[in-house]
């Protein structure tokens, strides 16, 4: 048997209760419903007033520099944030801006996001996807977005993004699987 895979869930949501929160934990769910994994989930809304103050990576507590190696070490990166001013939240890009440049080179990351319509499923293609292409990431060609109506309070009711919720972990996992069995040196060259 193969070790399982290591997803790392980022939620860049700074509240809790969170339909971005409840939005990556369903996509890891869903990832975890066809392959064997071992999850963890970050929320800036724990990690967030630790974050918040650091200028340079060496001055983040022990606790933040654990999520970040977490990221870093990571065979898939599910990240959501919530539409906010018309992009994803700046805690969320404060963490990312502590990653190391080339620690996610080919890196498969699955992108999501919430928002209050339709009007800003953009987000994954005009802010998601160039922020990860910097990082040379492979961003999965299926994002995940989600508004309102596709919950009741904080839980999934809409059977469409449930859907593209499992849609995007099928056609994730043959990606996972190639980008996990690559060597390190073979990505960053």
């Amino acid at each position: 048997m193969t070790a399982p895979f290591r997803v790392v869930a980022v939620s860049g949501s700074l509240h809790e209760p969170s339909k971005t929160t409840a939005l990556v934990r369903a996509i890891t769910a869903a990832i975890a419903e066809r392959a064997p994994v071992e999850s963890q989930l970050i929320e800036l809304t724990q990690i967030g007033p630790g974050l918040a103050g650091a200028l340079r990576r060496d001055q983040l507590p022990a606790e933040v520099e654990e999520q970040l190696r977490a990221i870093e070490a990571a065979d898939l990166l599910i990240v959501g944030s919530p539409v906010y001013r018309a992009s994803f939240t700046g805690l969320f890009k404060h963490l990312f801006d502590f990653v190391g440049q080339y620690d996610l080179v080919g890196k498969p990351v699955l992108l999501a996001a919430t928002g209050g319509g339709e009007r800003h499923a953009l987000i994954i293609e005009h802010q998601l996807r160039p922020l990860f292409g910097f990082f040379q990431a492979l961003t999965l060609p299926l994002g995940v977005y989600a508004s309102d109506t596709d919950f009741d309070g904080y839980e999934i009711t809409s059977e469409i993004l449930q859907s593209r919720i499992s849609l995007a972990a099928e056609r994730a996992l043959p990606l996972v699987g190639y980008a996990a069995s690559r060597p390190v040196e073979l990505l960053v060259s």
